[in-house]
């Protein structure tokens, strides 16, 4: 089961993500949070495999947020579900650790499928996240790291949300494999989780 804590301010919308999340099988909400403060708290209690948190919230807004659950907990996965989707918003929550960033608007299939991704350790980003973080290296060249065209297979997959036994089926390689290869990209790029690596890789023009 993936245990869920849902943080929005909005009772009504609040409701329906958690209607949603309770019509898949493999899904258990264990708490809703109605302002950014409750999220932390409740993150920090219950210690879910991902939050569902919104961005505009009252007290504390969900970057904010998710900022302080990973400083506590780092294991849990926090997707930004959201209606915002500003460049500055956009990067302000991945740069604070967030896993992915998903539209409100998005279909529930879409929504289902990114949860469940983010909770498999890989991550969910909306088109206009994608685009936001294409934009921000736009005109500029991409200086840093090279990777072999294998660990560019790998982190393309991750990308696309898949965990390391399907990355391993799609490339046929074990599953250790697909571990060392991503330690490698880590290492190249400077960072410590897929999230991060897929976004310094957009960044740097690795990936689009």
């Amino acid at each position: 089961m993936i245990r869920v804590v849902v943080a929005d301010d909005h009772p009504i919308v609040r409701a329906g993500i958690v209607a949603l999340l309770q019509t898949a099988a493999d899904v258990e909400v264990v708490g809703q949070a109605s302002d950014g403060h409750a999220a932390v708290s409740l993150s920090l209690a219950e210690q879910p495999d991902v939050v569902l948190m919104d961005l505009r919230m009252p007290g504390l807004n969900g970057d904010e947020a998710t900022a302080q659950i990973l400083a506590r907990e780092p294991q849990v996965r926090v997707l930004i579900l959201t209606t915002y989707e500003t460049d500055d918003q956009i990067l302000t929550a991945i740069e604070a650790g967030a896993a992915g960033y998903l539209l409100k608007a998005a279909p529930e299939s879409e929504i289902l499928a990114g949860l469940r991704a983010t909770a498999q350790g890989g991550t969910a980003l909306a088109p206009a996240a994608a685009a936001a973080l294409v934009r921000r290296t736009a005109g500029r060249p991409a200086p840093g790291p090279s990777l072999s065209p294998r660990e560019l297979d790998v982190l393309q997959l991750v990308a696309q949300g898949n965990s390391n036994p399907q990355i391993g089926r799609t490339l046929f390689l074990s599953e250790t494999t697909v571990k060392t290869h991503l330690g490698h990209v880590f290492e190249k790029l400077g960072v410590n989780d897929r999230t991060r690596a897929v976004t310094r890789a957009m960044e740097l023009g690795l990936l689009r």
